[in-house]
């Protein structure tokens, strides 16, 4: 039973900004088609009295302590900086302007 279309997928493609010529958005279609009837077989399962989980192992977060230390100055900081201007690092532009 086909759940995913090749417009499906053509336009999460487009969204994604790939192309994908006719043989590559059968072949999605068909994977993706397939994943969601493994994905449909975990609703046969009896999942009664089984406690609902956000991981399988029982896992807590260590967190050092924190402390305060000396850390680097500003002008040690800049050292290294290839181009630096009032105090701060100098890159160069990531976006283009108009």
């Amino acid at each position: 039973m086909d759940r995913i279309t090749k417009e499906q997928v053509k336009h999460v493609a487009h969204l994604a900004r790939l192309s994908f010529d006719d043989e590559e958005t059968r072949m999605f279609t068909k994977q993706l088609d397939n994943i969601i009837d493994f994905a449909e077989q975990l609703n046969e399962l009896d999942t009664e009295g089984v406690e609902p989980t956000t991981h399988v192992l029982d896992l807590a977060n260590v967190l050092r302590e924190d402390v305060v230390r000396v850390s680097l100055t500003r002008e040690d900081a800049l050292k290294n900086a290839p181009d630096q201007q009032n105090g701060q690092v100098k890159v160069p532009p990531v976006m283009e302007q108009d």
